[in-house]
């Protein structure tokens, strides 16, 4: 059963194309204004649960809603709710870009009076006011994805989602993609991004979501998915020049259990431990470590970044060892 907070809800989602599962029992949801990355290998199911949001596929078995919307049984309405920018979508030869976004104002059911308001709305929000005159053939690849993005503002829908839109972007383009989605997420939109590029999608995303072989193998924010990969966390405790590296060892030992790890790292001045200690058990070390006399110059959990992840959920997917997570609004940040 949906919550209030929940924008988009999936339960049990499964898609069958003869004897192959694109999709097995998926649950998934996503909280008002909140971004979540969706990411797998080829063949994961991303493009499968994103047809069936949009209104483009049925379900085997399971449900989508949009804001209670039922994605299936009112795939018309779902289509006025959300906003999909594909990877790749095409234009017309010798078009402007205000006459392409005044097609497509049209063909969402835009009145005449109303869509040069909303038009001239939607290129402030998006940063491509300057473009207005300019042939979309003419246009760089950046410039074409902020296009795609404003088109998909235009019949102001509550969710956006959006298939790639930094791929192929410069640098600085990346860095005007990742903030124009983080001022979407803002100003109240929802949005589901699809990414290869990892390293953008822990920058913007509230949650990451990793699919394999049609399931849902981890959802979380990184700290969150570090967790589901290994539930032992690797903390660094970095010592000043003149701290003993054995004696900071020694009494790290003694508050860990005989299966953690401690292992003193002399040359680097710092001592690394994998341990299940709670947040307060690693507050008492601290202190002890500080009334020790040892001068502590950081304190700090590893984190296992968002590429590790992946590969370690895309190296598991062909086996049956990974649990199925089901992901909640309540487990965002």
């Amino acid at each position: 059963m949906m919550t209030t907070n929940e924008l988009i809800s999936i339960q049990g989602l499964t898609k069958k194309y003869g004897d192959k599962v694109a999709l097995d029992s998926l649950d998934l949801s996503i909280p008002t204004g909140q971004i979540l990355g969706l990411i797998g290998p080829n063949g994961a199911g991303k493009t499968t649960t994103i047809k069936i949001l949009v209104g483009l596929a049925r379900p085997t078995s399971g449900t989508a809603h949009v804001a209670g919307v039922d994605c299936v049984r009112n795939a018309k309405k779902i289509k006025r709710m959300v906003g999909y920018m594909p990877d790749k979508f095409g234009s017309y030869e010798n078009m402007r870009v205000l006459e392409y976004l005044d097609f497509f104002g049209a063909a969402f059911g835009l009145k005449r009076r109303d869509r040069r308001r909303r038009i001239e709305e939607v290129m402030e929000m998006s940063g491509t006011t300057y473009m207005r005159d300019m042939l979309v053939d003419s246009l760089s690849h950046g410039m074409s994805q902020r296009l795609g993005i404003t088109r998909t503002l235009l019949h102001d829908p509550q969710v956006l989602i959006l298939d790639e839109p930094a791929n192929g972007l410069d640098p600085l383009a990346r860095i005007e993609m990742r903030e124009l989605l983080l001022k979407l997420a803002d100003a109240g939109k929802t949005l589901l991004v699809t990414s290869h590029i990892l390293p953008e999608l822990s920058r913007i995303c509230h949650r990451i979501a990793i699919l394999a072989q049609g399931k849902l193998r981890a959802c979380g924010n990184v700290a969150e998915i570090s967790r589901q990969i290994s539930p032992r966390r690797t903390m660094e405790v970095q010592l000043n020049a003149e701290a003993d590296v054995s004696q900071a060892a020694e009494v790290i030992r003694r508050h860990m259990e005989d299966e953690d790890e401690v292992v003193p790292a002399p040359a680097e001045r710092l001592v690394r431990c994998r341990t299940l200690k709670s947040e307060a058990e690693l507050g008492e070390l601290l202190a002890t470590l500080v009334s020790s006399g040892i001068q502590v110059t950081q304190f700090r959990e590893l984190q296992t970044d968002l590429e590790e992840a992946f590969m370690t959920f895309a190296r598991e997917s062909a086996g049956d060892d990974v649990p199925e997570v089901s992901a909640s609004a309540e487990s965002g940040n």
